[in-house]
């Protein structure tokens, strides 16, 4: 490539550097100008003061995170005349100059689309593309190919199309994962930009893709349905901890703030736990068994009263017969509404109707009792002791938590409502009251909300009144725009989000993740094969539109209440209403790895989906074999490091081996190593199969391989995720024998 085009090319990103320098200073100003202003002293002119400046602040904040590979292509697009082309730059945002003009488009405009799916066969109208490889803010390298044969002037050497995906493949990890959206591929792009509505599964196997399409593919859908998706938000739900750190920087890095992450264990407000069950009882708790039970113990908490009840209200015994509490029950019960919600009508008519019996039994001793004593009696009623207890005891208001550790503490009030269940079951559920709840809770929680509903309930009126306060708050914000002169650059709807009096209501995804009954535009699922018919109950409850993208491999299901077919996890909630795209290269994993890991899963009749490596690197699988699995284990790992002693490396081990493998790496390693989420930090993390899931490294050990397919439900299938995690080098460590499949 000629030094002058280079040249060039470093010219115009140092101006697309210059501008977006000086928006950020724009940004900046504004900022300080809305933060110095004087708003006056309703709470109206407050309010909008602070709206505008949050709004300012997350546009401050969104261009501050984007600055590494800016401009990453260039497109060349035939022009009017034979001969003339226009060039279009293509980066990580859209940029325009002083006079409006757009000098960067965003990736995600339909205009950018050509730079993704444009070939020599199907050019869409280019002549050429360009990939333009940076450090920091420096173009070091120029790679083009050519769709238009005028152009190569008889030179093919040109043609280099996959030298920036090569490039990118081969580069050191960082324990994080970086965007894609300079070397996303055709198929990748197409799942991308697909419609939102609806339900799209994305099948495919190891380093295939498919989080990054995922990650991608929910910042295009917040930038080309930003209406939409800008108040609701997006939901991203991942494995574990460790997956969500891995991936976290990826969408700030493509200028989208406003999502909410979280691991299946963090699906309850308040709580957020990864504590995994035993297998066995995983698989109980996952199963759509516990809906059934969930909803018998809460119907088992309302009791009608058999026998007359005596309450003293203020002194005065009053005899109440059991058809007034059964009658008030009813009356609740034909509400339909959840448990807690439902008890509101109970206590409201039970008390009506004592009332009434306190009135008659009064004017039998001769007081004088009109309609507007009335108030004064239930008030004594609502107060007095006895009839606290009473209505209590009939009706009890619950919390899901308290539900839930009832459930499992009482042995006598789980028999009673398991009947049909052997005793060794009835154990799998059985716990101490005070035991933390684990991931498959969380489910469990979740469901126990839905049936139980607010204690505190909003009411209907309330509601319109919040309604309505909303409908004004958005045309004060609109008013506000026009005064200050900044119609077109901030949405009323985003302005009025700041105008609540009562509590500072954060971003959207701050006040989505804290609201249970929050329902997000958009939801993306990951290694959704893991998840159980429970939790698929959870997600569903947060998006009743069912715009989902679901991303993962029913082949790496190693969970003991996942799914082992799309068809089998989707069928209840949306029937055959689902498609299905599918990824076929693998990007990640090296051709010799891949062909061994696909040989064991074989082995072990995992059905593994078929995928095609791109490259080979020069290091075979190695087996390590020894007596002292954690000496052997470090011997391994100090190898390595002489090969590489920048990138990152992940021990991958059984939990029943964790602890001593890992105290072994301290001694030897000290603060080079991390274990779970934080060992993603370091240049050598220890990570269990399930921590693992979804990441990548430059070189994996996997330790004694076999005890993974024994200790583990699926431990072939979690074998064969551990062993697909490189991108260069895999060691297999071991004290004895292993599985079937490896070439020993």
């Amino acid at each position: 490539m000629p030094s002058s085009e280079l040249s060039r090319e470093r010219a115009y990103v140092s101006t697309l550097y210059a501008r977006l320098d000086e928006l950020r200073e724009e940004a900046q100003r504004q900022l300080d100008a809305v933060r110095r202003s004087n708003p006056g002293g309703t709470h109206q002119n407050r309010s909008e003061r602070d709206s505008f400046a949050k709004i300012y602040e997350e546009r401050v904040g969104q261009l501050r995170q984007i600055d590494e590979r800016l401009a990453f292509g260039r497109l060349e697009l035939k022009a009017e005349e034979p001969g003339d082309s226009v060039l279009r730059y293509i980066g990580r945002i859209g940029l325009r100059d002083e006079e409006q003009r757009p000098i960067l488009l965003d990736w995600r405009v339909p205009q950018a689309s050509a730079f993704y799916q444009a070939t020599a066969a199907t050019p869409l109208g280019a002549r050429a593309r360009r990939h333009l490889q940076s450090q920091g803010r420096e173009i070091v390298r120029i790679d083009d190919e050519i769709f238009d044969e005028e152009l190569l002037a008889g030179d093919a050497s040109s043609l280099q199309g996959e030298a920036a995906l090569l490039a990118s493949l081969a580069a050191e990890r960082t324990g994080r994962m970086h965007d894609i959206v300079a070397t996303i591929q055709a198929e990748q792009d197409a799942i991308i930009r697909s419609e939102l509505r609806g339900v799209l599964v994305v099948q495919g196997g190891p380093g295939t893709g498919k989080t990054a399409v995922a990650l991608h593919r929910a910042a295009y859908l917040l930038y080309s349905h930003r209406d939409r998706l800008a108040t609701s938000g997006v939901l991203i739900v991942g494995p574990s901890r460790s997956f969500l750190q891995y991936i976290e920087a990826v969408l700030p890095s493509l200028g989208e703030t406003g999502v909410v992450l979280a691991s299946v264990g963090q699906l309850f407000p308040g709580v957020d736990t990864s504590i995994e069950e035993r297998a066995d009882v995983a698989s109980l708790k996952g199963s759509l068994e516990m809906v059934e039970l969930l909803g018998r113990a809460v119907r088992s908490r309302q009791v009608a009263p058999t026998e007359l009840q005596v309450v003293d209200v203020n002194g005065e015994l009053l005899t109440v017969p059991a058809q007034l509490i059964r009658s008030a029950m009813q009356r609740a019960w034909e509400t339909k509404k959840p448990h807690n919600v439902a008890r509101v009508t109970f206590n409201k008519v039970a008390l009506a109707a004592l009332a009434r019996l306190l009135a008659d039994q009064l004017r039998s001793h001769g007081n004088t009792i009109d309609d507007s004593d009335y108030g004064w009696l239930r008030e004594d009623l609502r107060t007095s002791h006895d009839v606290k207890v009473l209505l209590n005891t009939a009706w009890l208001p619950l919390s899901p938590q308290k539900l839930l550790q009832d459930l499992f503490a009482r042995k006598q009030w789980l028999a009673s409502l398991t009947p049909g269940w052997s005793e060794q079951r009835r154990a799998l559920l059985a716990r101490d009251r005070d035991a933390p709840f684990t991931v498959s809770d969380v489910a469990l929680l979740d469901e126990a909300a839905e049936l139980l509903g607010e204690a505190d309930a909003v009411s209907d009126s309330r509601k319109n009144e919040l309604a309505q306060q909303r409908k004004r708050d958005i045309e004060n914000a609109k008013q506000a725009i026009r005064n200050m002169g900044v119609e077109g650059l901030v949405d009323a709807a985003a302005l009025a989000d700041g105008f609540e009096a009562a509590v500072e209501r954060g971003t959207t995804a701050e006040v989505a993740a804290a609201d249970r009954e929050w329902t997000y535009g958009h939801v993306v699922v990951d290694e959704a094969q893991e998840l159980s018919p429970m939790q698929w109950r959870v997600l569903m409850r947060r998006n009743p539109l069912r715009s989902f993208t679901i991303v993962g491999d029913v082949a790496q299901a190693s969970a003991a209440a996942g799914s082992t077919s799309w068809a089998g996890a989707l069928e209840a909630h949306v029937g055959d209403n689902w498609r299905l795209e599918e990824l076929t290269v693998n990007y990640r994993t090296p051709a010799q790895i891949s062909a061994v890991a696909e040989s064991m899963a074989l082995a072990h009749s995992v059905n593994i989906t078929q995928s095609r490596a791109v490259r080979e690197t020069e290091w075979p699988v190695n087996v390590v074999r020894g007596e002292d699995l954690a000496r052997a284990v470090v011997d391994t790992v100090r190898a390595d490091r002489t090969i590489d002693t920048s990138g990152t490396l992940a021990v991958i081990v059984s939990d029943s081996l964790l602890d001593g493998v890992y105290a072994a790496l301290i001694e030897e390693f000290g603060r080079d190593v991390g274990q779970g989420p934080t060992g993603l930090t370091r240049p050598i993390a220890v990570l269990t199969p399930r921590e693992a899931k979804g990441l990548e490294f430059d070189a994996v050990v996997v330790a004694e391989p076999q005890l993974i397919v024994d200790e583990i439900a699926r431990g072939a299938a979690a074998l064969y995720v551990a062993m697909t995690r490189p991108t260069q080098r895999l060691h297999l460590v071991t004290t004895g024998a292993l599985p079937r499949g490896i070439p020993s």
